[in-house]
């Protein structure tokens, strides 16, 4: 059905057949509008999009990516812009003058209304990354000595400019949060019963200068669509929805996903990044760790002599020093989502560390007993011992950097997710190859000594 709507708008447009277009659109979904949008050319673009009333076109606005925004931007009249940015949520809006340049933002501010100006200007004085550049100041709040007819009747006429009516925020006259109460209780409620009396004061809030993941994770723990934002003196100041912190929950994600893979966070998405963006934001860690693995080849460099005694060693390296970056990388990651899940604070570190040690260790003895059969297969029982025992230790070793690293990195104030795969997979490859030539070297040594 949705396919088929799609196809037909397509040949109304090409056919410009502009009332049944109207008409059509009118039943297509805001998401699917946003994706039809570039997946034309230009000229119909615009025609498709002035075609949309002006509320839809604000919301089909909001659900484009900044830069397909900017473009769609650059294509319309000022007058176009003008109107459009008024039918913007101020959330959406804030959220998209904040991803331009300095000097477009402030070309776009000059055509705003007062009240609009004053608004967004407001919430882009909140930091970047801040739950008040992510909240919207269009709610509703009640005073605790009306009664609930006058808080309906309140909401009947404000409810229109709010972004939703499903809580009503019950406010002093200084604007001070005293409760958060569902719409529920009021229609309920007897028409004569005062606020006051269905306020039990226990109510969640954000600070509106909290960074926005610290909305993600209360949203989260406490299972609540909307969260109210008040200032370091308790006023009420706006209100977080689930949309928002839905955006910036896929945001964070994708961020961690990126540097994980030791891949500086892009600014747009992947098929939407330039040649020189991906390139830029590859290049650098791959770099990185060029030179970090230079550490595990003077390592072996260093154990000349031993490899020359004993070619089959070189057998089981890759084996061993893989083992150790696979454990540290599973170590990391589970530390480094424990962090972002807000499951693990810096004080953790030394219990994480002792429970590591004791599953490192299980893990590193089960795979010891697989490898040492196939020492003895290969080499005998002098190598199956020297490998058996070196797994041990470097699963051990790279899980302990897996582990450690990210408390390490938070307590220099850095992003733990840093603790990529191939970061830690690196440092656990010097540790793994050091330890295995060293631990050869010595038993080698004692054996022919015996």
């Amino acid at each position: 059905m949705l396919e088929s709507q799609i196809v037909n708008v397509r040949e109304l447009l090409s056919e410009r057949r502009l009332d049944e277009l109207r008409q059509e659109v009118a039943t297509v979904p805001e998401p699917e509008l946003a994706d039809l949008l570039f997946e034309i050319d230009m000229p119909e673009r615009m025609l498709l999009f002035r075609l949309l009333p002006r509320d839809v076109a604000g919301n089909v606005f909001s659900l484009l990516e900044p830069d397909r925004q900017n473009r769609l931007m650059e294509e319309l009249t000022q007058e176009e812009t003008r109107r459009l940015l008024s039918e913007l949520a101020v959330d959406d809006r804030v959220h998209l003058l904040g991803e331009l340049p300095g000097e477009v933002t402030q070309k776009l501010l000059n055509l705003l209304s007062p009240e609009d100006l004053r608004q967004t200007r407001q919430l882009l004085g909140y930091p970047p990354e801040s739950v008040g550049r992510l909240m919207t100041p269009a709610y509703v709040a009640v005073k605790p000595h009306w009664t609930v007819a006058q808080a309906l009747q309140h909401v009947r006429a404000r409810g229109q400019k709010s972004e939703t009516i499903d809580t009503l925020y019950v406010v002093d006259d200084g604007w001070q949060l005293l409760d958060a109460l569902d719409l529920k209780q009021f229609i309920l409620a007897e028409p004569e019963t005062r606020v006051s009396d269905l306020m039990d004061s226990m109510f969640i809030a954000l600070q509106a200068d909290q960074d926005r993941e610290a909305a993600v994770r209360t949203m989260e723990r406490y299972d609540l669509p909307i969260l109210p934002v008040v200032d370091t003196h308790g006023v009420l100041v706006g209100i977080v929805t689930f949309d928002d912190v839905l955006d910036v929950a896929q945001e964070e994600a994708t961020e961690d996903f990126h540097r994980v893979a030791a891949i500086a966070p892009l600014k747009r998405s992947f098929p939407d990044a330039t040649f020189r963006e991906v390139y830029r934001g590859r290049v650098g860690w791959l770099l990185a760790l060029v030179f970090t693995n230079v550490f595990s080849g003077a390592v072996i460099a260093s154990f000349e002599a031993t490899i020359a005694a004993n070619v089959t060693l070189v057998f089981f390296l890759p084996l061993l020093i893989a083992s150790s970056g696979n454990a540290g990388s599973q170590a990391a990651t589970l530390v480094v989502r424990a962090m972002a899940m807000g499951e693990v604070k810096l004080k953790d570190w030394w219990q994480l560390l002792r429970k590591e040690i004791v599953i490192s260790a299980a893990l590193g003895l089960t795979m010891a007993v697989v490898v040492s059969g196939i020492g003895l297969l290969r080499a005998g029982a002098e190598i199956a011992l020297i490998v058996a025992l070196t797994m041990v230790i470097v699963v051990v070793v790279g899980s302990l950097i897996g582990t450690v690293l990210p408390f390490l990195l938070t307590r220099f104030r850095f992003d733990p997710a840093i603790a990529s795969a191939p970061l830690v997979t690196s440092l656990a490859d010097i540790a793994g190859v050091l330890t295995y030539f060293s631990i050869a070297t010595l038993l080698l040594q004692i054996m022919s000594a015996g």
